[in-house]
């Protein structure tokens, strides 16, 4: 009875339970260990060392952090995740029963007390986010969207129960027992882990895992610094962690003062920690929505830092342990949902690259050098001059209006990278009457997007709302299903997917009537969420569904919640399914829902099925096979994929089906480019397909690549890296190497621009020859060479200034480029003053006279006049030209000495007849009987 309860409030499937419930319970522990023994230490704490003592602990636990961060993420490349979490908690349990033990016998030193103060600090960061980073392992995002809810409300429960446990046990047993029972407690956490580990961590492929595991980006404060919006985002959390941290001092203080037992101020501190909790938790489920909703984010924002400054206000007039429990009060119970909600909204019009890269910076480290900065503050105020506690009240004033000043300013920084969301996504579409924004509420904006967009504005609003799942918008929802275009119904019903659990929307099932392959999915999603419990109804309905497209829409559901939940696929033979419908092809031709259903169900079993359709001639078929690959994430399907890669129809589709197997499919790309195991048309477009991973891991691969001996392919290389900077910043480029490789394309400019040199200055001399004296052929094969070698060098100083552009701001490097390339002197001149003052060391050295000689505009007579002291010889032209790995180049050579029939070029050409290019043979094959032939005979 309460599993079905259970289940039908958070909405847990069949097969589900069991895993959420062990999720459930490992937050709670996690949880519940914190609230027990952070009282116990910050009575302890208090009651031996005193309040005076906060500040220096404040930045103890900054530096720590920082440390402890720092040295986590390295252990995160040596161990893997299992092994890292099992020693933190045995750590942290031993350290528990240590602080127990000497606590019990009296052995408590005061130094003692700091470490186990860090400690628990560090405790709170640390297996919290072990937590998470376990959960986003055991779920697929949209398994987390509709769960983690349910997973969530075990950390606040487990944050009531543990706070009045230990205000209950601490008079009693003290508080030597209540942490000894805490580390018990944790040791709880090692079956859970074993079995969540067993039920579903160890059947991720290898795809699949580094699909699900979080991305590690580097140096995001470059970001948050670049963007003015993010940059108050980051100022709001400082400034809210450092009043919190002021108004944390003074609440322990006045409560030291009033309890001189630590075991009743453990009891103290636990009590109102849960009680806080509590109200936490009433106002989240019971205000949050109403209070954003009708305020809006800034309003909302304010709620917090206006209760702080009222009740400090308060407290300035009546100094009593009563007055600061409200502000703390305050504190606990709106910092965890009215000004979290409102917070989290802010991050709303940001990409989610952006997001994944600056929020958890923003969130942890941001929140640690707050915590440092209290600890100054109240050193130099306390300590230095000997403030006493409650003029620490006139400081968090001070914060406070800081806080709400940057509030202000995050307002009108908010509207306006959400109006450049808009813009961007509406450019050219001249047709439709243009929505106009000023600084209104987000939730009117929205809405007259719904109500008065073009098509594209939905579908844009309807993805940024999928994010953040505001139920706020249901009804929007419901008139957005009798939208006349099909995506827009597809899309508003898959937010009602998130939005509205509890009742289900008539007329739902008459959408299948549109018979769209996409609407379809969503419908059946939506009836299962709607199901009451009743799934099997819904499958027994529709998989025998006298309409083809439902019984497939209906399958392919099936198939995607079934993949991890044997007892459902078992109990609808969805196997046995499969096979019948591939058997009845003939007289049930297979659907592009159907074959993506091959992909979706995890089954290798029906894999060779996908190739034969890859393998066929029908579009919609082959695209359906693509996507059907990347939702297998199954290895044994990347050749096919890999394949359509040069088929310009195809390419859009294949690249999207790469990126589901995640960055760990990034070395087996580079190895297939090294190793020439696909074609090299094929392998010149790999690098905009790694450049699409958008991490530091497709960085460095990309910088492997460069090193390739294929001239095209290295063009492609240096775009996708240019691509990469433009759009992704604060990847690590890694500029010494960018520098090396600007050295070893100027080397080949050079080489290059010396073998130009020759041929213009022997085209030259040509001029005045004769028909008879030049062969019309001989005369043509230069010009053909010439011809490529200014290909060459114009692309060859294309890759240079891409590659200044990773060292360089790009948007510098670019306007540098133009002016080099523009038709005026002027222009030219200034981009070479530019480029002089910019450029330093070896790098100006080298590049300047590359520039200066692109730059010119000389005459065919002042070319020659310039060049004919430094240029080689033609034999040493060639010689340089056929070293260099360029298959046209090398060809364009043969070809002259073949129909210039010169023996003295022998010698170059006979190494050729033995190439492992076809090409290359017949041409040194065919320049060698020419110079043969023209070899005089005895």
């Amino acid at each position: 009875m309460i599993h079905q309860f259970i289940r039908d409030l958070f909405n847990i499937r069949k097969g589900e339970y069991q895993i959420s419930l062990l999720m459930f319970s490992y937050i709670f522990i996690v949880i519940a260990v914190l609230l027990i023994i952070k009282p116990a230490v910050n009575a302890l704490f208090l009651s031996e060392l005193g309040p005076q003592q906060l500040p220096l602990a404040f930045l103890i636990v900054a530096g720590a952090a920082l440390l402890v961060s720092r040295v986590y993420n390295r252990l995160l490349e040596i161990y893997s995740l299992k092994a890292i979490i099992k020693g933190s908690l045995v750590c942290s349990a031993v350290v528990l029963f240590l602080l127990s033990v000497l606590l019990l016998f009296g052995w408590l030193e005061g130094w003692m007390l700091y470490f186990f103060y860090t400690w628990v600090a560090i405790y709170a960061v640390l297996t919290a986010s072990q937590f998470w980073i376990l959960a986003n392992l055991v779920y697929s995002i949209r398994d987390a969207k509709r769960l983690f809810g349910f997973i969530g409300s075990g950390g606040i429960l487990g944050g009531i129960f543990g706070g009045y446990l230990a205000s209950l046990l601490a008079p009693f047993l003290g508080n030597a027992l209540v942490l000894g029972f805490a580390g018990l407690l944790l040791l709880g956490i090692f079956p859970i882990l074993a079995a969540i580990w067993k039920l579903r961590v160890e059947g991720l492929g290898l795809y699949r895992k580094s699909k699900r595991e979080p991305a590690v980006r580097e140096q995001p404060w470059k970001l948050i610094r670049k963007s003015r919006h993010l940059t108050y985002m980051a100022a709001i959390v400082a400034t809210s962690v450092l009043a919190a941290k002021l108004v944390d001092y003074q609440f322990s203080d006045f409560a030291a003062r009033s309890f001189n037992d630590p075991d009743e101020l453990t009891a103290f501190f636990g009590f109102w920690f849960s009680t806080f909790n509590l109200f936490s938790l009433a106002v989240q489920l019971f205000l949050t929505h109403r209070i954003v909703g009708i305020w809006g984010v800034g309003l909302s924002l304010l709620l917090l830092p206006l209760g702080i400054l009222f009740g400090s206000i308060f407290f300035l007039i009546v100094p009593e342990l009563s007055a600061i429990v409200m502000i703390k009060a305050m504190d606990g119970i709106m910092k965890q949902s009215v000004n979290k909600s409102a917070f989290e909204m802010l991050a709303l019009p940001l990409s989610a690259e952006l997001k994944k890269k600056t929020k958890a910076f923003i969130d942890v480290v941001i929140d640690s050098l707050a915590t440092g900065v209290a600890g100054i503050l109240l050193i130099f105020f306390i300590k230095g001059m000997d403030f006493k506690s409650l003029y620490v009240t006139w400081l968090i004033l001070g914060v406070v209006g800081l806080w709400i000043f940057l509030i202000y300013k995050v307002r009108g920084a908010y509207y306006k990278v959400f109006r450049e969301n808009l813009e961007a996504h509406t450019t050219g579409k001249q047709e439709q009457k243009p929505v106009r924004y000023s600084n209104e509420s987000v939730l009117s904006g929205m809405r007259r997007v719904f109500a008065e967009g073009s098509e594209s504005q939905i579908l844009f609003m309807l993805s940024k709302l999928l994010e953040i799942n505001d139920k706020r918008f249901t009804e929007d929802m419901y008139r957005l299903l009798e939208h006349p275009s099909v995506r827009v119904k597809t899309e508003a019903l898959r937010n009602l997917y998130y939005l509205d659990h509890q009742s289900m929307a008539a007329g739902i099932p008459s959408l299948l009537a549109e018979k769209d392959e996409s609407l379809n999915i969503a419908v059946m999603e939506y009836l299962l969420m709607h199901s009451g419990g009743a799934v099997d109804d819904i499958y027994s309905q529709y998989l025998d569904h006298e309409e083809l497209s439902i019984r497939d829409a209906a399958l392919f559901s099936l198939a995607r919640e079934s993949r991890e939940n044997a007892l459902l696929r078992n109990r609808f033979h969805l196997a046995g399914r499969i096979r019948d419908r591939i058997m009845n092809q003939s007289r049930e031709p297979l659907s592009p829902t159907f074959i993506k259903t091959l992909g979706v169900s995890g089954m290798p079993e029906f894999y060779p099925e996908i190739k034969k359709v890859i393998a066929s001639k029908e579009p919609a078929e082959v695209t359906a096979a693509i996507e059907a690959s990347g939702l297998s994430m199954d290895e044994r399907l990347l050749p096919g994929l890999l394949g359509l890669l040069p088929s310009k129809p195809y390419r859009k589709e294949v690249i999207a089906a790469l990126l589901q197997y995640g960055p760990r499919l990034i070395p087996y790309l580079q190895n297939a480019v090294k190793k020439r195991s696909l074609p090299i048309e094929t392998c010149r477009i790999l690098p905009q397909v790694i450049k699409q991973f958008g991490d530091d891991l497709a960085v460095n691969s990309l910088l492997e690549l460069f090193e390739d001996v294929d001239l095209s392919l290295r063009i492609e290389v240096v775009r996708a890296l240019s691509e990469l900077r433009r759009d992704v910043p604060g990847l690590n480029f890694q500029q010494s190497r960018i520098v090396a490789k600007i050295f070893g394309e100027c080397q080949l400019y050079h080489r290059t621009m010396q073998a130009m040199q020759t041929q213009i200055l022997i085209y030259y001399r040509n001029r005045k020859k004769s028909r008879a004296e030049l062969k019309e052929l001989e005369r043509d094969a230069r010009a053909s060479l010439m011809d490529l070698l200014e290909r060459r060098l114009d692309s060859g100083l294309e890759r240079i200034f891409n590659l200044l552009g990773l060292r360089f701001p790009q948007q510098d490097m670019q306007i540098a480029y133009e002016g080099l390339m523009s038709d005026q002197q002027e222009a030219r001149s200034n981009a070479i003053d530019f480029l002089d003052n910019l450029l330093t060391g070896n790098l100006r050295r080298k590049l300047l006279p590359i520039i200066e000689e692109a730059a010119q505009d000389w005459s065919p007579e002042e070319a020659v006049q310039r060049i004919k002291e430094q240029v080689i010889s033609e034999r040493e032209c060639f010689r340089e030209l056929l070293d260099l790995e360029d298959l046209k180049l090398r060809l364009a050579v043969l070809y002259l000495i073949e129909v210039s029939a010169d023996p003295k070029y022998m010698e170059l050409a006979r190494p050729f007849l033995e190439d492992p290019d076809q090409k290359l043979r017949d041409f040194a094959s065919r320049a060698c009987q020419a110079m043969e032939a023209a070899t005089p005979s005895g």
